[in-house]
């Protein structure tokens, strides 16, 4: 797995964390008046998950992916393919993408500005936490269309040229798909979460599937990614976040 092919991966894993402002709607009844969906409440994470990453080709790769996280500051991850050998580290923070490339060298570093040049998606570390772990892409503002369908709001946003389509369970305030396409409609992602895990009494995704069509300098990549997280945990003792070229 290149670490192009990677990135194109945690864009997408990885495509505010504070909670989202309340929208008044008076035109739709009592229900309406009111809207909270739920996010991560952390200080540092760690988790484990499996996935498989199916290509347009047919191409099928199957893995471990490893996460550790300070909310809103820093997220750090390891993709191990194959026979469990890591292939590609990862490190997100508040102004920069970096990848370490283990078994191709093709290491990358680039500001989220050199990122939104070359693919055209601006991206944030909030913006990752959130996809990530099924919050809303960002806090909600009265600019937002909030509408309510069964058991479910329907959250339509923009931001930088980015629509951001999401459904939120009216059960438990979580993410349950979330579409997202650039205004130019040369990218998208759709992002579903079909089953949660209730960890230290908050929810978790526990399956995660993704759909891309991204635009990149070599070419339309289109891919699945499905992940099954095999442990979450939320916690206050000290992580490490060992990286360097």
């Amino acid at each position: 797995m290149s670490s192009t092919r990677s990135l194109l991966l945690l864009t997408i894993l990885l495509l505010n964390w504070s909670c989202a402002k309340i929208i008044s709607q008076p035109e739709g009844g009592k229900e309406m008046e009111t809207f909270s969906p739920t996010v991560a409440d952390y200080q540092l994470l760690q988790g484990k998950a499996k996935f498989v990453l199916e290509e347009d080709s047919g191409k099928i790769t199957r893995g471990t992916l490893q996460v550790r996280a300070r909310k809103d500051s820093i997220l750090w991850f390891s993709l191990s393919p194959g026979l469990g050998v890591e292939a590609i580290r990862g490190l997100i923070t508040t102004d920069k993408i970096q990848l370490k490339d283990r078994l191709g060298k093709e290491n990358l570093q680039l500001s989220y500005e050199e990122f939104e040049e070359q693919y055209g998606i601006h991206l944030s570390i909030e913006l990752f936490q959130n996809l990530l772990w099924a919050n809303v892409p960002y806090s909600a503002s009265y600019e937002d269309r909030l509408l309510r369908v069964g058991k479910k709001f329907e959250l339509t946003q923009v931001r930088n040229k980015v629509r951001y389509f999401s459904k939120i369970d009216t059960r438990h305030g979580k993410v349950s798909e979330v579409l997202s396409n650039s205004l130019e409609e040369e990218s998208s992602v759709l992002a579903s979460y079909p089953k949660f895990q209730e960890i230290q009494s908050q929810l978790f995704p526990s399956e995660s599937l993704f759909k891309v069509n991204l635009k990149a300098p070599q070419g339309t990549q289109n891919f699945r990614i499905y992940l099954q997280w095999t442990s979450v945990e939320p916690q206050s003792n000290t992580l490490s976040f060992p990286f360097r070229f």
